[in-house]
């Protein structure tokens, strides 16, 4: 993404225009767009005119339009990001009121304007914009017959291609092999039509079985028949991976392998990922350091005893405010206290783990205990009230 103006008041309302540059920016974008916010942007609106002798003609004209916000759609695989809402200032074709979807489109700029650019928000903007490539990597994962082709970035997880074939079994040993080049074919033609191998760190396959390794065999013998350079130089990125299935949710398995964890290193991706990994194991071996779920991570951040605070990018897409302000508070409070905030996309393994948990837990710097024992005492009380325990 690329900041083009950022005009922001002392007391934070303001605007800042930017200009996606690649799809992940659209990803941004999702995470900062809120209903009631105010969208300016390019759009296409179709328009019908009428002449002089009654004839009706429709023609798609490019104009700027702005919006008040009321809906955010957002199409992951397809990167495609699609914002409804009222139109603000009236044109010759569009008057005050109407209803309009502008769709964010790459290389053009667009101008956001929010009452509060709280910090979560800003945070948003300078990770959008900050210099640097990402950490992308390519992951196929497979089994006989079926294999996701996925691209991984340090905000997202994305299934760009799912490849599904029917494979002859193994009782025919020749039609199963023929099968099975085909299916490989397919995969390593998708594969350099999606991704620019020269961009890549590091290219992950994995399979049950040896369907990973022969994928590689086969990817590479590809490369010297078509003397495909690039390919031949990309070796050493290539890293095989054991996993259950050649389902996308198979990835988890193999992104958290020690020779992936090595070539991402010194990346924010690597980061979350070690962090999450720690939680869980933290809750096996030192429960009460380990908590998640808002009321009880609020109440450990009261205390001042959160080390790592997860939270998952969709806290702050809630349409309500004040759910927002709630996680806004949260993250700079434990910031304040000299903890650390990892904020997760939830389209990212990593995101996609801390999601099934409510998005949000921490890492304690001291055990705490019976963080969840005021949610028990309410379960109680109308039982006591059954039995008679109040008076009159």
């Amino acid at each position: 993404m690329k900041l083009i103006r950022k005009n922001l008041e002392k007391d934070g309302e303001g605007s800042i225009t930017m200009c996606p540059e690649e799809d992940e920016d659209m990803w941004h974008a999702y995470n900062l767009i809120r209903p009631h916010d105010i969208l300016r942007a390019s759009a296409l609106r179709k328009v019908s005119t009428t002449s002089s002798t009654g004839s009706v003609a429709s023609q798609r004209v490019q104009l700027t339009l702005t919006i008040t916000v009321d809906k955010i759609d957002f199409d992951a695989a397809g990167g495609a990001l699609h914002i409804s809402g009222r139109v603000l200032d009236e044109n010759k074709y569009v008057p005050i009121g109407a209803h309009h979807t502008l769709d964010l489109e790459l290389h053009r700029n667009f101008t956001l304007s929010k009452t509060l650019w709280d910090s979560v928000a800003l945070e948003t903007v300078r990770a959008a914009c900050a210099p640097g490539e990402n950490a992308d990597i390519a992951a196929i994962v497979l089994h006989e017959g079926l294999a996701c082709i996925c691209a991984v970035t340090e905000h997202t997880t994305i299934e760009r291609q799912r490849i599904e074939m029917s494979v002859p079994k193994k009782r025919s040993p020749e039609a199963h092999e023929r099968g099975m080049e085909r299916f490989y074919k397919a995969i390593t033609e998708a594969f350099l039509r999606l991704f620019e191998i020269d961009k890549l760190k590091a290219v992950l396959l994995g399979s049950p079985g040896f369907y990973a390794a022969g994928l590689r065999d086969y990817i590479f013998s590809f490369a010297e028949k078509t003397e495909n350079k690039p390919l031949l130089r990309a070796r050493p990125k290539f890293i095989v991976e054991h996993t259950s299935s050649g389902h996308k949710h198979a990835l988890t398995e193999a992104l958290t392998s020690p020779a992936v964890k090595a070539k991402l290193a010194d990346t924010r991706y690597a980061k979350e990922m070690e962090a999450v990994d720690a939680f869980f194991r933290m809750i096996h071996t030192d429960e009460f350091r380990a908590w998640y779920g808002a009321k009880e991570v609020a109440k450990a951040v009261e205390k001042g005893a959160v080390g790592t605070l997860l939270l998952s990018d969709s806290l702050f897409r809630s349409q309500s405010v004040a759910e927002r302000r709630k996680f806004v508070a949260m993250k700079e409070e434990v910031e304040r206290q000299g903890g650390e905030v990892l904020i997760l996309s939830s389209i990212h393994e990593s995101g996609v783990r801390l999601g099934n948990i409510g998005g949000i837990a921490a890492i304690l710097t001291f055990p705490l205990e019976d963080l969840d024992e005021d949610e028990e005492l309410e379960l109680e009380e109308p039982k006591l009230e059954e039995d008679g325990g109040g008076q009159n």
